[in-house]
């Protein structure tokens, strides 16, 4: 804790601030709000401009001390160390049962569980000295309403209130506790950030990567307890029940799917390092520790080296966490509930393989790849070619507030409750695993998504093809990634393809990947005229085409959607 004294005070910061921090320290410290709303996309450096703010206000003496609150044991070790970096000591190791720290430090690091089982305790600490409170991740603030109430209970006398999260929404309709909330058009109540920071402006602003997305089909089989075989194909309209257990099969280490598209995740990561990025890493993030193990296994055989495993309940997780990211080791396969939390800014290569599909946990997975450390990084990463996964990766761009009142999306088989789970000490398989037996599933390239646009058409793992993808350089800007994938597409589409001895039904699929390949191609060549002309993104004119015409991403967009988006395009 602070103690008062002028040798306590933090020295003056000397770390160069980015210009979107510069714009919020300033509204800040001319406001003095005792509550403030910071929302900044993974990797912009909301850690940075929290430190800042509790450094100016420890050295003007509008506080005596700090408390920070994060989701996890991992961030309160990372939150320490960031802040000794900036001459703020913070005491990561700060326990319900002590309920004091050293007067060496200006403060303490805690876990919203912590606070949760014990609120009173921290709310003497609070009352006790003018305190700074930082709530990191504040949506989880809302985790469970013993969660929301115990930090209103704890942190309501504070003196301060500096609220941050780079996903502010969640998939209910818990209020998150000091966050304002104001009545829309519609009459729902809204979250109002005090200074937003988005993916979209932090990508023109060369702070984060561009993301591409490499969305891999295939068709799955699988038996159910019946005995009956299904078949289905990934991406293609079916029932929940029948998606989700084609999902499931891909998933499955015993298949061909994970091996074929780890083994091309594997190809993209060599390249990328041997491409100007030599210490690229990579990460698999699974549903299960079983599962988290297999992958390992098919990695380890696939390259000759044994990734790094981060299982859930492993008291060394945040140990092996930062041994990786101090490392040059390519890989670290990890169960979900370390998608937030890692904080690795060489990951550049992930293969989403859980079956969690909330949006909230989708963006976090997302936000541990977009960090960037170096002009032209970009990122990749490996998704199976499911409906909800795809709108998810087209619309990345899209800022999202909390809203409540608002229907929830209603409950298709998914595991949209996985994040609940994914913080829980256990990674047991549910029921719905039971219900059936998978039986195999092949993988093929159904397209590249990037800006809210789609490219290329459907060809198998293994292919030519496919490499032409793989092999994009991994040093590029937003506007060359773009250029280079509709050159990609153009090429895959004049090359003459070779009779497909197969069925009919086979035939008939590749005509209509390809028709669909060539309208994406030219939609996306009106989008990219329509952006010269009018500077808007392409991702917000992508975005305001379906406002108009209606319809999904451009992804899973049919052929009349696509051919209607383009003539409404012409018109504008």
């Amino acid at each position: 804790m602070l103690t008062g004294s002028t040798e306590s005070t933090p020295p003056a910061p000397v770390a160069t601030l980015r210009a979107w921090q510069r714009r919020a320290l300033t509204k800040y410290l001319a406001t003095g709000p005792r509550d403030f709303l910071a929302v900044a996309t993974p990797g912009a450096g909301k850690t940075t401009f929290a430190l800042r703010v509790a450094s100016e206000l420890l050295r003007d003496r509008t506080i005596d001390q700090v408390t920070v609150v994060a989701p996890t044991e991992h961030l309160k070790h990372q939150w320490s160390g960031a802040a000794a970096r900036m001459g703020i000591a913070l005491d990561s190791n700060f326990t319900n049962s002590t309920g004091q720290t050293s007067a060496e430090y200006h403060g303490v690091v805690v876990t919203y569980a912590q606070v949760a089982s014990h609120p009173t305790k921290h709310r003497v600490r609070t009352e006790n000295r003018r305190t700074l409170v930082i709530l990191d991740e504040i949506h989880h603030g809302g985790d469970a309403k013993s969660w929301g109430d115990a930090i209103r209970e704890a942190y309501e006398p504070a003196t301060r209130r500096l609220a941050l999260t780079g996903t502010p929404f969640r998939s209910d309709d818990s209020a998150i506790p000091f966050v304002q909330y104001e009545p829309d058009r519609e009459g729902l109540l809204r979250s109002k950030a005090d200074h937003s920071y988005g993916y979209s402006d932090a990508l023109a602003d060369g702070v984060v990567r561009p993301v591409v997305f490499l969305a891999y089909s295939g068709e799955a089989r699988w038996r159910n307890n019946a005995g009956e075989e299904f078949a289905a194909r990934l991406g293609e309209p079916l029932s929940a029940e029948q998606t989700a257990r084609a999902w499931r099969t891909a998933l499955d280490p015993n298949g061909d799917w994970i091996p074929s598209v780890l083994t091309a995740a594997n190809t993209r990561l060599q390249q990328l390092r041997a491409g100007g990025m030599p210490d690229a890493g990579g990460l698999v993030i699974a549903t299960d520790q079983t599962v988290a193990r297999a992958y390992a296994k098919i990695l380890e055989a696939g390259t000759g080296r044994a990734p790094t495993v981060v299982l859930s309940d492993d008291p060394t997780a945040s140990k092996k966490i930062a041994e990786f990211s101090d490392s040059s080791e390519p890989w670290m396969v990890a169960v979900r509930m370390v998608s937030e939390g890692v904080d690795v800014p060489r990951l550049a290569v992930g293969v989403y393989a859980t079956s969690s599909s909330t949006p909230l946990f989708f963006a976090q997975a997302i936000g541990r790849f977009v960090r960037s450390r170096a002009k032209g990084e970009t990122a990749s990463v490996f998704v199976p070619s499911v409906p909800v996964l795809l709108d998810l990766a087209s619309q990345l761009e899209l800022q999202r507030d909390h809203v409540l009142g608002k229907p929830h999306r209603e409950k298709d088989g998914l595991d949209d409750d996985l994040l609940v789970d994914a913080n829980k000490q256990k990674d047991e398989p549910g029921e719905e695993e039971k219900a059936f037996t998978s039986l195999g599933a092949d993988a093929e390239l159904d397209q590249v998504i990037y800006d809210g646009s789609s490219f290329g058409t459907a060809t198998f793992a293994g292919s030519d093809e496919e490499a032409d993808y793989l092999g994009l350089p991994g040093l590029l800007d937003a506007d060359q990634m773009r250029a280079l994938l509709r050159e990609r597409q153009a090429t895959q589409l004049e090359k003459p393809r070779e009779p497909v001895p197969a069925p009919a039904a086979v035939a008939d699929r590749v005509s209509s990947a390809n028709k669909l390949a060539e309208l994406r191609k030219e939609l996306n060549g009106l989008v990219a005229m329509q952006h010269h002309r009018t500077g808007k993104p392409h991702g917000w004119i992508h975005g305001e085409l379906r406002r108009v015409c209606g319809g999904p991403p451009t992804a899973i967009a049919t052929v009349e959607q696509l051919t209607e988006r383009i003539a409404m395009l012409r018109q504008w």
